[in-house]
């Protein structure tokens, strides 16, 4: 039962956190002391903290997620503590081998041992439906495999989660009149917290009742991770550890951290360290089928790890996690044959190729010494959008690094370079040119009619003059009549969609409106073809529907934590017939709730965890097929004979160009998303493709784990599903790994045979399915059936039409590099577009961890140069002695009354600042000027005086109206000593201070004021600092650098005025009329 539930979202703890979570919730259960002893823990000193250790007679249990510990010798019962410690030492840190897996023992729980007579077994299990409760009064140690037959089980409700007292006879009908009025109440409570904490599963084995108490000897348990963040307070600090045999590696930590904190996947198993077979795969499904298929062509033994990278990660985020795959495979000893490196992926969807490649790029140039030493052979197969330019661009890295490369696409099927690494197959000399372009017009305008080919005529589209929505067929999902409301601000993925109608030739676009409760309403703007289109954006989700009554889909970008309440709120209008949900991780609980509400209300779910769905040249989902130049190559403006159902969205854009490639292209293709319980399953699908006249053929992409092949199975057998289905699972190489990987899906997991990838192609085979030996071989299979169909008149040809062109966007363009035009801005002090903020190029990381200060963010802002510590302390001095001047002043007085107005922080600020010019803090401009003219003149101090004094002129930075040479400015005090005690030179500081001895021999208040001293100073900083050319000083005084000095610094005293008076709460100003002088004209009456 344990083995059914390995899978991403559910995550198995601890017995010992287990139990410590259930006792916080549970009353009707006698709770046990606990005692968890780790790798580390000092034995001796434990009775000291938990003294019952000395006087119970103890249970000790290896504690790291292994079944039957009883059979397997990991269980000692009933002795005491020096019994306990000796039975963990012969076992701590030491390896064993436990049922074929060899790992290291080092966690172990210890609790009191409760003598009892009999034992029972209960558990409880997340199903589609509900939730499975399972009793049996004979538990324990020797509970036989087949036990459920004779065991009492009741399935509760996913809608109606309460165990309820018909559910208890059913279950306890066994049990003892006393036991029953202890087990009851225990069930029942258990099982609210079964829901509330979002387990998964949780089986006791043994529950036991004696002396009036319920125990939970043994404990096995599950908790939905994706629940995080709904029960982070109830569950407390939580971890959940590697299945035995499993070491937690840094890398793996490093890369989970990674994950966590982007919106992206990235995942990382490390399989063999020794492995000389690497891969980066782009795309959940993609990496289970290049594990399947190395594993297929004998490499399983040197797999070196499994993972993979998806969701559009930044460049950044690419950069680490290839970073990291590169560092593990040129660790220790080189091979002498040398080590692969397969980077792999199928087609994507939205996930720009060249972006990612950057990232990978990076990596490689960092590591290509340590890539040469191990003699590393790379392979790289990709398409999707950009992938053209990433492949150029990865072709010339192999080249300016001079690495084996060997760069493929689109034309060459996804896992045909692993039989290429592992020397199967030949290498081709030169990788045969793709049909396909990033360029959308290309695609379309270079073929002409008379290069048209012919394709099946077997389509048959609804009549275009069609309005009723219920004469669509039940068969049917959409046509080219559909109509969907878009959850979400994702302008690309509507583009995409409208690209798609103009393609395919729909008189109306597919997209009605737009929902997003974060907006006001509003029309956003999106092309039509050449022409621009206004598609209306809406607050409320119901004005959406009620007013595009035509609607009856919607499109659900919602992220996990909105999407539920979102789709239960589009659930409540009757147009509704399908809701496709695309985010992934959102808790089983409320998934399965959602398929309960659909079902009752006969809506069709796609997803969650999905990229939607297409029917060819009638209708897609969001980014399904990816961009036009993917519709194009794949056929998907026109409608094929083939459809397929896929649970991986990247897969579901690789089956439409395997299937344009070997047959006459796709009619319909759903990919039902990779979460354990999709929204709606395979058979649904087929059920429908078979009701489709349109539809020759179908095929079934699965994967390990869950069990809906088998209702193909089922219906294959019965003869219910007649057509033809080639079908695959993949995952076949789960049965080669020791231990529990878990692979790119949710669902995509199994331990039990029933589950396995090899057992469902068994069993799809038998039932009368096309089943490859391979997915390398899967193309071939699918131009041998559709050969077949043609041959026997069931699949017609016909004349094959080139599209309409679509315009590509300019941004997009741009991207590419296909277009170019002047920018409109130009910035060379900040850059926020990489992964980092950078100032003057220098990450805001570097920035905080070097303690640059504000000094140092101003050198890097605005003189683009990491100043000296001298220099920047300089600078804070100046903001900090500028700061304010008290509330007399005009900038300082203007803010003051602004603010009494009632005015905001910002216009007030502004009224302060407007005050800054000659008569108000602009001398220090004017100070730097004169002073350095005349210095760099040769003037002597007294002929500077002089002249000034003969122009007519004031000394700028000369004179105070309070300070004197007798009453000395302390702050003038402050930097002149800094500066001399820290500039290398201060010539000008000199110069100015030679020029207050003759001023203030006239008059004692003619001093060098705060402006003047700060003004030289800089000066003698820019200029001597050896930071600075002669051009680029004086440029720095022209442009006013030193008038910003004085705003930014009075900016904060002016903020703070106003502050200060917001909290005095201060009335509106009026000057008092003694203080004005009134002088109004004579008379002029006569």
């Amino acid at each position: 039962l344990i083995e059914l539930h390995l899978r991403m979202s559910a995550k198995a703890i601890t017995e010992y956190t287990g139990k410590q979570l259930l006792y916080k919730h549970l009353h009707t259960v006698k709770i046990q002391p606990l005692v968890s002893v780790e790798s580390s823990t000092n034995l001796e000193a434990l009775p000291s903290s938990h003294p019952w250790l000395l006087s119970e007679k103890l249970v000790v249990k290896v504690d790291q997620l292994i079944k039957r510990r009883g059979k397997l010798g990991l269980i000692a019962v009933n002795i005491d503590w020096n019994g306990a410690k000796e039975w963990i030492t012969e076992r701590r840190n030491k390896m064993h081998n436990v049922a074929g897996i060899s790992g290291r023992i080092d966690r172990f729980l210890i609790e009191p041992c409760v003598p009892h007579s009999a034992e029972g077994y209960f558990s409880i299990i997340s199903v589609r439906s509900g939730d499975k409760i399972i009793y049996h009064p004979s538990g324990g140690v020797n509970i036989s495999d087949d036990f459920e037959q004779t065991a009492s089980s009741v399935v509760v409700s996913i809608q109606d989660p309460v165990l309820k007292e018909d559910h208890l006879q059913v279950l306890l009908e066994k049990v003892s009149s006393h036991d029953k009025l202890l087990l009851g109440p225990f069930l029942t409570e258990l099982y609210d917290a079964f829901v509330k904490l979002h387990f998964t599963l949780l089986e006791v084995n043994p529950i036991v009742c004696t002396g009036g108490h319920v125990y939970m000897l043994d404990l096995a348990a599950k908790l939905d991770q994706t629940a995080e963040y709904l029960c982070s307070s109830l569950w407390g600090p939580i971890a959940f550890p590697p299945s035995f045999g499993r070491d937690s590696y840094p890398e793996e930590d490093f890369i989970r951290d990674l994950d966590a904190r982007s919106g992206s996947s990235l995942k990382l198993t490390i399989l063999n360290p020794n492995g000389k077979i690497w891969t980066m795969v782009a795309g959940g499904g993609a990496s289970v089928i290049y594990a399947d298929t190395i594993c297929d062509l004998g490499g399983s033994s040197e797999l070196a790890n499994y993972g993979e990278y998806s969701g559009a990660p930044s460049e950044g985020q690419t950069y680490e996690y290839a970073r990291t795959i590169l560092s593990l495979m040129t660790k220790g000893e080189p091979f002498p044959q040398g080590k692969v490196l397969i980077i792999g992926g199928g087609i994507a969807n939205f996930t720009n190729v060249a972006a990612t490649f950057k990232g990978i790029i990076k990596a490689l140039r960092e590591y290509k010494t340590a890539l040469f030493l191990h003699k590393v052979t790379i392979f790289v197969r990709r398409g999707g959008p950009n992938y053209q330019e990433g492949l150029r661009v990865m072709r010339e890295v192999g080249g300016e690094l001079g690495l084996p490369m060997h760069v493929f696409g689109t034309e060459t099927h996804m896992t045909s370079i692993v039989s290429m690494a592992l020397g199967s197959s030949e290498i081709p000399k030169h990788a045969p040119p793709s049909d396909a372009t990033a360029n959308f017009l290309l695609g379309a305008a270079q073929r002409s009619s008379s290069e048209c080919r012919t394709r099946s005529s077997s389509v048959v589209l609804p009549p275009e003059s069609r309005m009723n929505r219920s004469d669509l067929p039940s068969y049917q999902l959409f046509d080219s009549k559909s109509r969907a409301i878009i959850w979400g601000m994702q302008t690309r993925a509507v583009q995409g969609m409208l690209d798609f109608d103009y393609i395919c030739g729909r008189r109306k676009p597919s997209v009605a409106a737009m929902t997003y409760p974060f907006s006001g309403d509003h029309k956003q703007r999106f092309y039509w073809g050449h022409d621009e289109v206004l598609v209306p954006l809406y607050k409320k989700m119901k004005d959406a529907f009620t007013k595009h009554s035509d609607a009856d889909t919607l499109i659900n970008f919602a992220s996990l934590r909105s999407a539920y309440d979102s789709t239960l709120e589009a659930m409540q209008y009757p147009q509704i017939r399908t809701i496709a949900i695309i985010a992934e991780g959102i808790p089983e609980r409320l998934t399965r709730q959602l398929i309960a509400k659909a079902d009752d209300k006969g809506i069709r779910l796609i997803g969650p965890a999905t990229v939607g769905g297409i029917v060819a040249g009638q209708f897609k989902i969001g980014f399904t097929a990816g961009m036009m130049d993917n519709v194009v190559s794949s056929r998907l403006y026109r409608a094929g004979s083939v459809a397929y159902v896929s649970r991986s969205g990247g897969m579901s854009n690789e089956l439409n160009n395997i299937i344009s490639r070997n047959a006459d292209g796709v009619y319909e293709g759903v990919a039902i998303g990779g979460d354990r319980y999709p929204g709606s399953t395979f058979i649904d699908h087929l059920i429908r493709y078979e009701a489709n006249p349109s539809i020759k053929m179908m095929v079934l992409l699965g994967e390990v784990g869950g069990v809906e092949e088998y209702e193909v199975c089922r219906m294959k057998e019965a003869g219910e599903l007649t057509k033809p289905i080639i079908a695959w699972c993949i995952g076949t190489c789960s049965t080669m790994f020791k231990g529990d990987v878990q692979f790119g899906h949710a669902g995509a997991s199994a331990a039990s045979t029933l589950e396995t990838s090899k057992a469902k192609n068994e069993a799809l085979m038998k039932a009368g399915c096309q089943v490859p030996s391979s997915f390398d071989s899967l193309g071939c299979t699918i131009k041998s059936v559709f050969d077949s169909l043609r041959a026997n008149g069931v699949i017609e040809d016909r004349e094959e039409m080139p599209p309409p062109t679509v315009p590509m966007d300019y941004q997009w363009a741009r991207e590419l590099g296909l277009i170019r035009k002047p920018a409109s801005f130009m910035s060379s002090i900040c850059d926020e577009r990489g992964e980092e903020l950078l100032y003057a190029g220098v990450p805001i990381s570097n920035i905080i961890q070097g303690d640059l200060g504000i000094g140092g963010v101003l050198g890097l802002l605005w003189f683009q140069r990491r100043l000296p510590t001298y220099a920047a302390k300089f600078l804070e001095m100046c903001l900090m002695v500028t700061a304010d001047h008290g509330p007399a002043v005009s900038g300082a007085h203007n803010t003051i009354v602004c603010s009494r107005a009632g005015k905001d922080l910002v216009s007030s600020l502004t009224s302060g600042l407007l005050t800054i010019g000659e008569r108000f803090g602009g001398a220090l401009d004017g100070a730097a000027q004169q002073f350095s003219e005349a210095f760099d003149k040769g003037m002597t101090p007294n002929e500077f005086v002089n002249n000034m004094r003969q122009k007519g002129q004031l000394i700028m930075g000369i004179g105070h109206r309070v300070k004197s040479i007798n009453n000395p400015d302390r702050r003038v005090d402050i930097i002149k000593e800094f500066v001399l005690n820290n500039f290398p030179e201060t010539p000008l500081l000199s110069y100015a201070l030679q020029v207050e001895k003759i001023t203030t021999c006239k008059k004692p208040n003619l001093i060098l004021n705060v402006d003047g001293v700060i003004a030289v100073s800089f000066v003698d900083l820019l200029r001597n600092s050896g930071l600075f050319t002669a051009e680029e000083a004086q440029e720095m005084i022209e442009i006013g650098s030193l008038n910003g000095l004085f705003v930014l610094g009075r900016s904060i005293g002016f903020i703070g005025h106003y502050l200060d008076q917001r909290r005095l709460k201060q009335g509106l100003y009026r000057h008092p009329w003694d203080d004005i002088t009134y002088v109004m004209p004579e008379n002029q009456m006569n």
